[in-house]
C-alpha cells in the first residue's frame, strides 16, 4: 500500500511510545491518564507521579482524595484515580504485580478498554495491535479505510486491510500525520507528502 510505504519512508519503522515510562504497569497508569488529555500533559504529570508513588502496592493503597490532587490537571480526575487505584490492586492480588498479556485478562483491570489494551500489548509485548485513537478514527475514515465511527469496528475494518506488521506502525504513523498535517479542523493538505495518492485531498481539492 502507497500510503503505508510513505509514512515508512516519512516516519521510520521505529516502534515509538509517546508516553514516558520505564516499567509496563507506569504505561498502563500513563494510558489511562492519556484519555480526553494530552500525551505532553501526562508526561509533565507522571514525572513526578512516578517518583511519588514507585511502585504498584503504593498506587494500590493510595489515598483517592489524595491522588485526585497528584493528577487533576489530566481532567476527570476523580474517576481516573478510582480506576487507578482499583487496577492496581488488581494487578498486585491477581497478576502478582505483572500487568498481563491477553486482551481478556487487561480488559478485566479497571479504567482498561480495548485501545489502552492495544497500546500495552503493542508497546509491551509486541503483539500486533491495532489502536484507535482519535487521530486514527479521523484519518482512516478521511481515506475512507472505514465507514465506521465506532473505535471497536474501526479496529476490526483496519485488521482486515493493513498487514498484521504494520498495526503497530499505522498508529504511531498516523498520530505524527495528525498533529503535523492530517489535523481536525484545518489539514494541511497543500504540504503533505501523501497529497497525490489521497482520496480525501481528491475529493476536496
Amino acid at each position: 500500500m502507497e500510503i503505508l510505504r510513505r509514512m515508512d519512508e516519512e516516519y521510520g519503522t521505529e516502534l515509538i511510545c509517546y508516553l514516558n515510562h520505564e516499567t509496563p504497569w507506569q504505561l498502563l497508569i500513563a494510558v489511562i491518564l492519556s484519555a480526553q488529555c494530552t500525551d505532553a500533559r501526562v508526561n509533565i504529570v507522571t514525572k513526578d507521579l512516578f517518583v511519588k508513588y514507585d511502585s504498584l502496592e503504593k498506587f494500590a493503597n493510595a489515598d483517592l482524595k489524595e491522588l485526585e490532587q497528584d493528577i487533576h490537571s489530566t481532567g476527570f480526575y476523580h474517576n481516573k484515580a478510582v480506576n487507578i487505584i482499583a487496577c492496581a490492586k488488581r494487578l498486585v492480588e491477581v497478576y502478582g504485580g505483572i500487568v498481563p498479556r491477553e486482551l481478556q485478562d487487561l480488559l478485566s483491570l479497571a479504567g482498561v478498554g480495548r485501545k489502552t489494551a492495544n497500546v500495552i500489548r503493542g508497546n509491551i509485548y509486541q503483539d500486533p495491535s491495532i489502536v484507535v485513537d482519535t487521530h486514527v478514527k479521523r484519518i482512516s475514515n478521511r481515506w475512507e479505510f472505514t465507514k465506521n465511527q465506532e473505535p471497536e469496528k474501526i479496529e476490526q475494518d483496519l485488521m482486515k486491510l493493513l498487514p498484521k506488521e504494520h498495526w503497530i506502525l499505522y498508529n504511531i504513523h498516523v498520530i505524527s500525520l495528525g498533529r503535523s498535517y492530517c489535523t481536525a479542523r484545518k489539514p494541511d493538505c497543500a504540504h503533505c507528502f501523501l497529497q497525490d495518492v489521497c482520496i480525501f485531498y481528491a475529493k476536496h481539492a
